[in-house]
């Protein structure tokens, strides 16, 4: 029964299951099927192909049962939690994306006639839709393209197969005869058609408005559970976010190399109260701003000059915060997307933002902060709402400011205080994300017991033991720098990036100043990318981030920039062009009017036999090109015969010299390192070898051919050479 079912399938239905396989593969791309599902689709697709055509395969009417039952059951079973669904994915996507697959299961199994299989072709694409707004990996386009591939062919298969079964039909053939002789042609006419397709649909894409946002919210790259960033955070929630590391955003900045005071850090939101367990910030009034001009947002003034200015262009996952992050003391945004942005009086910004989007903006920064010698000497007057405010303590050990005076003894400045308790931080404490301070006091229990944190509790406590000193301080929650990609020259930020740093207030220059007191060992989160795997690892990302910068991002804000750098290169070369054209025009009319005479005789005759130089030379030129392109056509034919046939001559007298060299050495004869071929065979002594050495040298070096005859006569000289005995020591005697 298999081998009657094997005769009937044709290469159509390959092409079909490769289609079904295909748009499978492309929704498995976004990594939110699981293994089950996906063993159980391809066992079904196996067993479905060795019953095509037979009698086992599933009745029409079983099959619709099967198909129309399917849809309220899969909604059943997801409304009753009876559908397992992982945190990070749409429940909507998931359900849909396996009662696809479901019901192209249903369909392979049965029957099948033209209707069929064009339903499993809408299935497949509705699968290729559907990952499409749950997927923002790089191998979501390549399964698409290969996706497009088999499909075209398949269509354009479908189709032959109607016509020839609608013409043979007439004539009474069977159905079953049709076999695909020419399928090998189909695969190059489906790349035609694709790379059409490609041609015509790319500046479509380009020109379409944008959201920059995949559907879904990305698939796993949806950070829903992700926490920290709120108004009001628990120590010990940064710790739990740097075990993950999934990637939070993608930074690029205008020049990746800037170098400045202080390392880069991207800042999300500071925290001023503390009440010996959590932090939390006071409900200010956000004050909301718009876009004054384009897609521009200005809501301070930068005391810097240009060249301290940063320019980060940020790529921010779907994450469950309205934070917007970038490095500090930013100044103004560009976006496209939201009409409003919310700056707080501590500095924070945020805007509307909805579930599971993706958000592309470019921020720009003020990264100059006044010399280390002003902040040393700055003893302003603080303002009421800053003392208020960033010198707020709960009731705290005692014996935390005795450390911070025995710690600050001897600095009288606020920055040299800071500086203090940053250095003593970082030297005498150890880091670990382990949660090992508790009690009722886990900052005291922190410093003078358990003596080793993350960065939390190291920010906790120099804000904590600033306050004491009356220094008003505040705690920040960001981020490390991340890894630098040099491949998508981006830096890419991940969960296990976050970070908890102190900010400081000087009062003379009204200048928020960064300290971080967290040992170096929990600073930098630098990945090795010396191994191959590692390497390998930072090519795909880099990959990725190109796709995600390029495609998934790609907004109408940087439609614009594509416009303007289009029309700026266009403008550039219509402008060169025409200055060009210009020069010509006016060193044309200069040279006839010398030519006319305007100028006497003598220019007349000058300009006359300078435009026949310029003739004769440009003929010259004209003829040296074709000559010397038809020459190096000859050349390189010719080239390219003497090159296998001097291969062919070279193999055969390398061939020859190791038979001499085998058979002088059965008589005790052996080269010498020191010793050329032609040496060696002149100090034997023995006509023939010097003859076959000589040959040996000519067609090894000299690129000369071997004739047969020459073949032949060193065919003689090599058994002469094993028919003497010792002749070399006869010789020599």
């Amino acid at each position: 029964m298999i081998s009657d079912s094997l005769e009937r399938r044709t290469d159509f239905a390959a092409l079909s299951y490769g289609v079904v396989v295909c748009g499978y593969i492309v929704l498995m791309s976004t990594g939110e099927l699981g293994i089950g599902m996906s063993a159980l689709f391809f066992f079904s697709v196996i067993v479905a192909w060795f019953l095509e055509g037979s009698k086992l395969q599933v009745s029409d009417r079983f099959g619709t049962v099967v198909l129309v039952a399917s849809v309220p059951a899969f909604y059943l079973a997801w409304r009753f939690r009876l559908i397992g669904l992982s945190g990070n994915e749409s429940q909507i996507a998931a359900l849909l994306a396996r009662l696809i697959a479901l019901l192209s299961i249903v369909k392979l199994l049965q029957r099948k006639a033209d209707r069929d299989w064009l339903f499993l072709y809408l299935m497949s694409f509705f699968e290729v839709m559907l990952a499409a707004g749950m997927s923002i990996s790089p191998l979501y386009f390549v399964s698409v393209v290969i996706y497009l591939l088999v499909t075209i062919t398949a269509i354009v298969a479908f189709e032959i197969q109607k016509s020839f079964r609608k013409v043979h039909e007439d004539f009474g053939e069977s159905r079953n005869q049709f076999q695909f002789s020419f399928l090998r042609r189909l695969p190059f006419t489906a790349v035609g058609l694709l790379t059409v397709v490609i041609l015509f649909a790319a500046p479509i894409f380009f020109v379409l408005p944008r959201t920059g946002g995949a559907g879904f919210g990305g698939g796993s790259n949806g950070l829903s559970g992700f926490t920290g960033f709120s108004d009001t955070v628990e120590i010990g929630s940064i710790g739990r976010l740097k075990q993950n590391n999934e990637v939070v955003m993608r930074v690029k900045l205008d020049d990746a190399t800037i170098s400045g005071i202080e390392p880069i850090k991207w800042r999300g939101v500071s925290l001023d109260t503390f009440d010996g367990r959590k932090w939390s910030r006071t409900n200010d009034l956000k004050e909301p701003f718009v876009k004054i001009a384009g897609d521009f947002m200005r809501f301070d003034r930068p005391a810097a000059a240009e060249k301290d200015i940063a320019i980060q262009t940020i790529y921010l996952e779907p994450i469950n915060s309205d934070v917007l992050f970038g490095m500090p003391r930013a100044f103004a945004i560009r976006q496209s997307r939201f009409p409003i942005l919310y700056k707080d009086a501590a500095g924070n910004l945020s805007f509307p933002r909805s579930e599971n989007e993706r958000v592309i903006y470019t921020m720009f920064s003020d990264r100059k902060i006044p010399p280390v010698d002003r902040l040393i000497a700055d003893s302003g007057q603080l303002p009421v709402d800053i003392a208020s405010r960033y010198l707020q303590l709960p009731t705290v050990d005692s014996r935390i400011p005795e450390l911070t005076s025995q710690i600050t003894a001897g600095s009288f400045s606020a920055f040299d205080k800071a500086k203090a308790i940053e250095t003593y931080l970082q030297s005498q404490f150890g880091y670990t994300l382990e949660m090992k301070a508790g009690g009722a006091d886990p900052l005291a229990d922190f410093l003078f017991n358990i003596r080793e944190g993350h960065c939390e509790y190291f920010a906790t406590a120099m804000t904590v033991m600033l306050r004491t000193q009356g220094i008003p301080t505040r705690l920040v929650n960001g981020f490390q720098r991340g890894e630098y990609n040099e491949t998508a020259d981006a830096f890419i930020v991940r969960q296990s990036d976050a970070h908890s740093w102190v900010e400081v207030y000087f009062p003379e220059s009204e200048t928020w100043v960064s300290f971080d007191p967290t040992p170096f060992a929990g600073q930098f989160n630098e990945t090795n990318t010396t191994g191959f795997l590692n390497r390998v690892g930072s090519y795909l990302e880099a990959v990725e981030t190109l796709w995600v910068t390029y495609f998934v991002a790609y907004d109408d804000q940087g439609q614009r920039s594509l416009f303007r750098a289009v029309k700026t290169g266009f403008s550039e070369f219509q402008s060169e062009t025409s200055s060009w054209l210009k020069i010509a025009e006016t060193e044309i009319v200069s040279w006839w009017k010398d030519v006319r005479g305007d100028k006497g005789l003598q220019n007349s005759l000058t300009a006359i036999a300078y435009g026949i130089g310029v003739v004769v030379i440009g003929a010259l030129f004209i003829t040296l090109a074709v000559f010397i392109y038809r020459r190096i056509k000859r050349i390189d034919f010719a080239r390219r015969l003497a090159f296998w046939s001097n291969r062919s001559n070279e193999k055969t007298i390398i061939e020859f010299y190791r038979k001499m060299e085998r058979a002088l050495s059965s008589k005790g004869f052996t080269r010498e390192p020191h010793q050329t071929p032609l040496e060696f065979a002149f100090a034997l002594k023995m006509p023939e070898a010097v003859k076959i050495t000589e040959k040996y040298n000519r067609v090894r070096f000299g690129e000369k051919n071997l004739s047969n005859d020459e073949a032949k006569e060193i065919e003689n000289w090599l058994k002469n050479l094993e028919s003497k005995e010792n002749g070399g020591e006869n010789d020599k005697s």
